[in-house]
C-alpha cells in the first residue's frame, strides 16, 4: 500500500522573524538541488510566505522518512542560501494575514476574488497524506469509516495554538480557520463514487468550489490517483509527527479494507457528533477529554489515542511499524504535541520570537 505526504511549510525573515512576502528565491534555489527536474518537488502556494513540498510515491515508512528528509534538508540549505529560515506549524505566531498578497496565478486570485476575506485569512499550513487503494468506490468506502479517527490524527499533530500575535485558547487554530468554508470540514457520507461526485457538482454548479481540485473535506479520493488524502492535519514541527501521520493513515486505511473484506457494517454516527469531536480536538489538542464519537463519550486524550492505536494494530504490525510508531506517540505524549512545547516556551519567556526560533530548530531537525 503506498504512502505520499505533502508538507507545508512558512518561509521566515530571520532579522524581523516575520512571513517573507515573496518565496520565489527560496523556490528557484530548491529547485536547483532536486536531482528529477522534470517532476518538481516543491511548488508555490495560495499566499506566497508559504511553499509546498511532495514527496515520492512511497512504499514504507522508510521511504517516506527518507524523502521528508531529502525535501526539508534541500529547503533549510536552500532558505540559508536565500536568507531566510523555514518553519513548519499550523499557524505562525507572528503572522498578520493583512501584509500578505496572494500568489500571482489565476487558481489562486479566483480564489481570492471568490472567498474574500476568507482567502485573506488563510495563512495557514497544512500536512496532507495520501494513501493507496485499488479505485475511487474503495477510497469512498474508506472515507466513510476513517471518519470518526479524524479528531485523533488532529489532536496529535496540533500546531496552532497562536494567531495574529496572540494565543487563540486553541491547539489547532488551523482547523477553525478551516471550517468556515464551504467545502471544507468533515465530509458527509456517500457510499459510492458516483454520490460523491454529485454531491461536488452541486457545489460547484451552485458556487461554492470551482472544481474537485478546490473541495477541501478533511479526508477526500484523490484528485489525480487512487488514493485517499487525509486532510485533517497540522503542518508537522518535527519529521517524527509527520511520520507519526504517515503510518496511521495507512493503518486506518488498511483496517478499513479489512472490515470491507470480513462484511463489517460501516458506523452510523450523527454528523453533529463527528462535528463537536472535531471542535473538541481543535480546542484541546492532547491536553484534556476528547469525544469519542462512536461511543458518544468523553474520553481523556491520551486513552483516545490508545483507542486509535487498539483499532489499527493490526495493519501497523503486519507493516512492521508498530514499535517505531508506539514509540513516536509516547514520545508525544511525553514532550506534548507542537501547541503544548510552543505554549511552554512563551510561558517562560513571553516573547513569541522565541516561539518562532523554537519552530525554526523543530523543523531543520533532520
Amino acid at each position: 500500500m503506498t504512502i505520499g505526504v505533502e508538507e507545508e511549510f512558512f518561509a521566515v525573515d530571520p532579522g524581523t522573524r516575520s512571513l517573507l512576502t515573496d518565496t520565489r528565491p527560496l523556490l528557484e534555489s530548491a529547485y536547483a538541488k532536486q536531482v528529477d527536474h522534470a517532476n518538481p518537488s516543491y511548488s508555490e502556494e495560495l499566499r506566497p510566505c508559504m511553499v509546498e513540498s511532495r514527496t515520492g510515491i512511497c512504499r514504507d515508512l522508510n521511504e517516506v522518512r527518507a524523502d521528508l528528509r531529502d525535501l526539508r534538508g534541500n529547503l533549510v540549505q536552500a532558505a540559508g542560501e536565500t536568507g531566510s529560515w523555514i518553519a513548519s506549524a499550523g499557524s505562525f505566531p507572528l503572522a498578520d494575514w493583512r501584509t500578505q498578497g496572494f500568489t500571482p496565478k489565476p487558481r489562486f486570485e479566483h480564489i481570492a476574488k471568490t472567498y474574500t476575506r476568507l482567502a485573506e485569512e488563510h495563512v495557514i499550513c497544512a500536512c496532507h497524506v495520501h494513501v493507496g487503494v485499488e479505485d475511487r468506490d474503495t477510497a469512498i468506502q474508506v472515507i466513510d469509516r476513517v471518519r470518526p479517527w479524524l479528531p485523533v490524527l488532529s489532536a496529535l499533530s496540533s500546531s496552532s495554538p497562536f494567531w495574529m500575535g496572540g494565543d487563540t485558547g486553541y491547539a489547532s487554530y488551523r482547523s477553525m480557520i478551516w471550517e468556515r468554508w464551504p467545502m471544507a470540514g468533515t465530509p458527509p457520507t456517500f457510499r459510492s463514487f458516483d454520490q460523491y461526485k454529485k454531491s461536488v457538482k452541486l457545489l460547484i454548479d451552485t458556487g461554492a468550489s470551482a472544481d474537485a481540485g478546490q473541495i477541501f473535506w478533511d479526508v477526500r479520493p484523490g484528485t489525480r490517483y487512487e488514493t485517499v488524502e487525509f486532510r485533517i492535519a497540522d503542518s508537522c514541527a518535527t519529521i517524527d509527527e509527520t511520520i507519526v501521520q504517515a503510518g496511521l493513515s495507512r493503518a486506518l486505511v488498511q483496517e478499513c479494507l479489512n472490515e470491507l473484506s470480513r462484511g463489517d457494517p460501516s458506523p452510523d454516527i450523527r454528523t453533529e457528533l463527528l462535528r463537536a469531536a472535531k471542535w473538541r480536538s481543535a480546542r484541546f489538542g492532547l491536553t484534556d477529554s476528547l469525544l469519542n464519537p462512536i461511543s458518544a463519550e468523553l474520553v481523556p486524550a491520551h486513552s483516545l489515542v490508545d483507542q486509535l492505536f487498539t483499532y489499527v494494530r493490526s495493519p501497523l504490525e503486519e507493516a512492521g511499524d508498530w514499535d517505531e510508531m508506539t514509540k513516536l506517540v509516547e514520545r508525544t505524549k511525553c514532550l506534548g504535541s507542537s501547541a503544548e512545547r510552543q505554549r511552554r516556551v512563551f510561558s517562560t519567556t513571553n516573547r513569541l520570537a522565541d516561539v518562532v526560533d523554537l519552530l525554526v530548530r523543530e523543523t531543520a531537525t533532520l
